[in-house]
Order: C-alpha cells, then structure tokens, then sequence
C-alpha cells in the first residue's frame, strides 16, 4: 500500500506572476479602481518585490526596511513614500472625472476642514 503524497502549499504572492511592466500597471490600476488604501499598499508592495525591493527602495531614496515596513500589511505609507515610489517604479499616474462624481461633501471624513477662510480670518469683501 502506497501512502499519498503530501500537498505543500505556499501563500499566495502576487510577485510571482507580475513579470511585465504592463501587468504590473495593470494590477496598480485595478487596486486603486478598488479604492481600499490596504488593497492599494498591498499591489505596490507587490510590485515592489517584483522588481526587487532593494532596487526600488533605492531609486525612491529610501532604506530597503523602511520601504518593506511602509508596504507590509501594517504599513500605513505617507503620500510622499507613496508618490516616490510610483516614481521609482516608472509608472505615471493620471486622473480622470468619473461619470457620476459624487455630490459636494459626500464622502468627506467627519474631520475634514470647513470651506471658508481659517478662523480668526475675516474673508476680504
């Protein structure tokens, strides 16, 4: 009697399969259509040991620890860490109006800054 073969398993990374410049736009752009920040950290980190973290880190002017620790499933990434980068990765980043935007204050978080001049600041007339 032959005992089955073990199935080993291994968790999925992405990087694996991210082996274009095209492919790896395309999953950025496909985490940022998804909106989640997390999703968004997740896809550059990714794309960042895709093509070699160490690389990438260098490019944007930071350690390889600090890339890995602002891209890990904790990392919280600064828009500045963010923007270097995209900037390291050679991926440009555009905008463009959504057919239905949404009306004026939705989604705005509940600290967001009142419109009108800063307090203590009379608006000139």
């Amino acid at each position: 009697m032959t005992t089955p073969k073990k199935t080993v398993t291994r968790p999925y990374d992405a990087a694996r399969y991210l082996k274009t410049e095209e492919s790896m736009a395309a999953y950025l752009e496909a985490a940022l259509e998804d909106g989640d920040p997390k999703v968004v950290t997740s896809a550059l980190g990714a794309i960042a040991r895709a093509r070699g973290m160490a690389q990438i880190a260098r490019e944007a002017g930071l350690s390889r620890e600090s890339l890995y620790r602002a891209l890990s499933p904790e990392g919280n990434p600064e828009m500045a860490t963010f923007l270097k980068v995209v900037r390291a990765m050679g991926i440009h980043l555009h905008a463009t109006a959504t057919e239905n935007p949404a009306p004026p204050g939705a989604g705005r978080p509940a600290t967001a800054i009142p419109p009108g001049p800063p307090p203590g600041l009379l608006p000139i007339s």
